[in-house]
């Protein structure tokens, strides 16, 4: 999924008010309404979280950002779920399942009190409709190779070769049972199932508004929208927090601990920093870079660093000249101080990243490695018609608006001026601006990240297919795109991740991306929090969730 934060523009009197109205959600119990003294109420439960950027959309069949992971999450709800430890796979919808012996066939059996959230109850048929919904080609989803890679039919169904979506591998064989067919044996299925793409829509509601083959319709609005999660819409304004209730309907509201929860869209992270420090966040989305050091001193039990599945990494249009040179790439790949990076400018215990795979994932780590000296860089830039820089078009590198994006930005900048001579522009976007610069192409160089969506090494490799809707890069190549078709028809996973070390050899001897650093999670977290495990992909089930009264 995408790494990002969005610019908010608050005024100082709105912040005020938001600010002033977070101390009321945390204060004392209150007084019996009718002032008579009775026994008092507990304060409800509201957690605080700061989100990093406004919630574009919560399409979960659309979105592909963090900030739109974590409301969607409390929204919606899949076939499976995850734990809270270590996000093994746990019932969600389906109460249970089977797997036949050759592993092409899955059985769910959902629960007979799984509701949508105006009671409707929750059915195969939803899921099967859904799932036809994301793979139509008119809706253009970002993420429909995440069915498409694995389910007979699905495929050419997306591409408009199949247009009798019942011959693709998903049927409701009852209103609670949900067949599913697939190309060959996928061992981390239910991982990804995990995702977002997976969950059901409500149809009768995205049809009313015209939504099944369609973008952006009034079925996401708060007052239209029906989700089936552990929460509900309480509102939804413009630059303020997203905020969530308890659902009444959820199948497993007994188990839900929060009342509310407030996702608040703050991108300055001085600003949230304050925030945190002054009780009105219990969590945030990330710490300047220059206050972590303070933070290990002076406050370390709010600060959590902890391995974060995930690279930093700037992409290359690479249907722009000169970026259509894999000697250009590879200069400015070669140019950055990548040590320098992650020990002085970013500081969170961040490693350097010379490939795209990150290592050590379910013990899979390339062997593929980024090479070459500065000098290299230089040769390679005067080979491509540039000696010393001269001559070199005008770039720009677009950023999405955060401090620590910023402060990469500007060091990279000074890195490719000193050791390259040329000057590239930079360019700071607000989050929509940047998304839609991203999937449009708009631009020349973008910063990015990639959090993966499920706890395997596919998840770094598959968004580089030619067709897939998460490369935004214009760069394809036939014989990667034949090596990741291999990869699905492995009979081991010695055998598949010998094929994965060929495409990252691939990803580095041709540089449609630049990578920089493997993430660390780097955040701060209230004491009050209870059930916030650190886990690899940061995810932590909301109905887990706990505050201390």
């Amino acid at each position: 999924m995408n790494v990002h934060s969005c610019r908010l523009w608050l005024t100082l009197a709105a912040l005020v008010l938001a600010l002033t109205g977070c101390g009321k959600r945390e204060g004392a119990p209150v007084q019996a309404a009718d002032g008579s003294g009775g026994s008092a109420k507990p304060a409800p439960k509201i957690l605080l979280y700061g989100n990093g950027a406004e919630v574009q959309d919560i399409d979960p069949q659309i979105v592909t950002g963090l900030p739109e992971h974590m409301v969607v999450t409390a929204l919606g709800e899949g076939l499976v779920s995850y734990d809270a430890r270590d996000l093994h796979p746990v019932p969600g919808v389906a109460e249970s399942w089977e797997i036949s012996a050759e592993g092409l066939t899955y059985t769910f059996h959902l629960r007979a009190d799984a509701r949508w959230a105006n009671g409707d109850p929750v059915t195969a048929r939803d899921f099967v409709g859904s799932y036809q919904r994301i793979l139509t080609p008119a809706l253009a989803a970002e993420y429909a190779y995440m069915l498409y890679n694995y389910i007979v039919g699905a495929k050419d169904y997306y591409d408009g070769k199949l247009t009798d979506f019942s011959q693709v591998g998903f049927r409701a064989l009852d209103d609670r049972t949900l067949e599913i067919r697939l190309l060959q044996p996928t061992p981390y299925l239910l991982n990804a199932m995990n995702h977002y793409a997976w969950f059901p829509v409500h149809l009768a509601t995205v049809a009313k508004f015209d939504g099944l083959a369609r973008r952006g319709t009034n079925w996401t609005r708060p007052e239209n929208f029906v989700g089936n999660g552990a929460f509900v819409i309480k509102s939804w304004r413009p630059n303020q927090a997203f905020v969530v209730q308890r659902s009444p309907t959820y199948w497993d509201r007994a188990r839900v601990k929060l009342d509310e929860i407030h996702f608040f869209p703050v991108d300055n992270l001085d600003t949230e920093e304050r925030m945190f420090r002054t009780g009105q966040l219990h969590v945030t989305y990330e710490v300047p870079s220059a206050k972590i050091d303070v933070y290990r001193r002076e406050n370390p039990a709010a600060l959590r660093i902890a391995p974060y599945l995930g690279t930093y990494f700037y992409r290359f249009n690479v249907t722009r000249p000169p970026l259509n040179d894999v000697r250009v790439r590879r200069a400015l790949a070669l140019a950055i101080d990548r040590e320098s990076l992650v020990n002085n400018v970013v500081r969170g215990d961040e490693r350097p990243a010379y490939a795209v795979s990150y290592p050590g994932n379910q013990g899979y780590t390339p062997r593929a490695r980024l090479q070459g000296t500065v000098e290299e860089a230089r040769r390679l830039l005067a080979e491509a018609g540039f000696p010393e820089g001269r001559g070199f078009p005008p770039l720009t590198l677009m950023y999405n608006t955060q401090q620590n994006n910023r402060l990469i930005a500007e060091a990279i900048q000074q890195m490719w001026r000193r050791n390259l001579g040329i000057d590239i522009a930079l360019s700071n976007q607000e989050w929509k601006v940047y998304i839609d610069a991203q999937h449009t192409k708009n631009f020349d160089i973008q910063r990015a990240g990639w959090i993966a969506d499920y706890v395997d090494p596919h998840v770094f490799l598959d968004l580089w297919e030619t067709t897939s809707g998460n490369n935004d890069t214009g760069w394809g190549s036939a014989e990667y795109d034949r090596l990741l078709a291999a990869s699905l028809h492995a009979k081991t996973t010695e055998e598949r991740y010998e094929i994965y070390q060929q495409l990252d050899q691939i990803l580095v001897d041709e540089l449609p991306v630049m990578p920089i650093y493997y993430y660390n999670r780097v955040h701060l977290v209230s004491p009050k929090l209870i059930n916030f495990f650190p886990t690899l992909l940061d995810l932590h089930p909301w109905k887990e969730l706990d505050l201390a009264e």
